[in-house]
């Protein structure tokens, strides 16, 4: 008598069916459209993705309008952002979410959509480290988490880079969405300090933060990490503005 032995590689586990009621229950959609995901995808269905304002700016990294806004306050490299921000548009509501409605997996899987794009364009060797903008500890327990880490942990999935955490914001600040130009970059000096020399010293980073304006926060922190010998920075952000 022959014995058909079913295979384990095909049945289903507790925790999968657990899944699969799950998506019943609370079927995955996308934080824009709406529309159900498929397995493969996740925050974003392809459609929008699609649609996404990109900026192509990682075609001309060291000749774009976020060079010439920094040009003069630090020593420009790559300045690069994933997404043009425009008031009522997809990228203000994809921060938006990110930022106020405790949806961290959005800044990731933006890292990792960005970072698969600029791996296919060759920087998956430019830089020895990512470095995220970080938090003050009282903003970070209130939030939760830090929205530019999450982007730079897509980012370092995608291209094989370790994030590391050079910097630290030592001076608490009000917020800088209502300030000038010149009262950013008052607002953020000295605020940030290096948490050890030799985590920069001699290195390529990618310093990265959700958006970018003036560039007053980037430039500060750029310079903290020059002054402790980083061989270079570059930037990139999720959506950058005009102003």
């Amino acid at each position: 008598m022959i014995v058909l032995l079913s295979q384990p590689s095909k049945l289903k586990t507790g925790f999968q069916f657990f899944e699969d009621f799950l998506s019943l229950v609370f079927p995955r959609t996308c934080c824009l459209c709406k529309a159900s995901l498929f397995e493969f995808e996740d925050q974003l269905c392809k459609s929008c993705i699609s649609k996404l304002p990109v900026t192509n700016y990682h075609l001309r990294p060291q000749n774009n309008d976020l060079v010439i806004k920094i040009t003069g306050l630090t020593k420009p490299g790559s300045v690069i952002s994933f997404l043009r921000f425009t008031k009522k548009g997809d990228s203000q509501h994809l921060l938006h979410l990110l930022k106020y409605k405790n949806k961290p997996e959005i800044g990731f899987e933006l890292g990792r959509i960005y970072g698969n794009l600029l791996k296919t364009n060759g920087f998956a060797e430019k830089w020895d480290q990512i470095t995220p903008v970080p938090l003050h500890p009282l903003k970070l327990k209130r939030r939760g988490y830090n929205q530019s880490e999450q982007f730079a942990k897509g980012l370092a999935e995608a291209l094989g880079i370790p994030v590391i955490h050079s910097l630290q914001r030592v001076l608490f600040t009000e917020t800088q969405t209502k300030k000038t130009r010149m009262q950013r970059l008052e607002n953020v000096a000295e605020v940030f300090a290096i948490r050890e020399s030799l985590y920069v010293r001699d290195k390529t980073v990618l310093l990265v933060d959700d958006v970018m304006t003036t560039g007053a926060t980037l430039t500060t922190c750029a310079n903290a990490l020059f002054q402790h010998a980083a061989k270079t920075v570059d930037m990139a952000v999720i959506a950058a503005g005009k102003n």
